[in-house]
């Protein structure tokens, strides 16, 4: 019986540490185009897109999209959302993707970069991962058991 609670608490460590989602969708839209790619978001007439079939970059040959990304941007007082595949960065700030990548910078603009892999569409308004959520539960159960 310990021998079990051992490989489940190992399979939901490693489920936690690493990508478990080898293709991604993500909600692929910008707010210039259509006014429900912002905030509050509404993926009724928003297209989701399977990132392993966008065509790539070419100024970033051989690299696949990872993961989905949300960009907020304000210049000049006026607020732009784009939503699509992401190539390059790391998920979220420091590996979390509840916090987002934030820069302000000269005549009024200002930038907000969120990157997640956590789900299809996770490019949506909301930057929550279940994986924590099922730990939380998980992990004292199992303790539970192997005492």
């Amino acid at each position: 019986m310990a021998y079990f609670s051992q490989c489940i608490l190992s399979l939901c460590v490693l489920l936690s540490v690493t990508p478990y989602v080898f293709s991604i969708k993500c909600w692929d839209c910008r707010s210039n185009n259509d006014p429900k790619c912002a905030d509050p978001f509404d993926n009724l007439t928003v297209p989701i897109t399977d990132c392993k079939q966008e065509k790539g970059l070419t100024h970033l040959p051989g690299i696949r999209p990872t993961m989905c990304r949300k960009i907020r941007q304000k210049v000049n007082g006026v607020w732009r959302y784009f939503r699509g595949c992401a190539y390059l960065g790391e998920v979220g700030t420091q590996g979390d993707e509840r916090f987002c990548l934030m820069r302000t910078g000269t005549y009024n603009i200002f930038i907000e970069y969120c990157t997640c892999n956590s789900k299809d569409g996770c490019n949506s308004s909301s930057f929550l991962s279940p994986m924590p959520f099922l730990l939380t539960v998980l992990i004292p159960y199992i303790f539970r058991i192997l005492l």
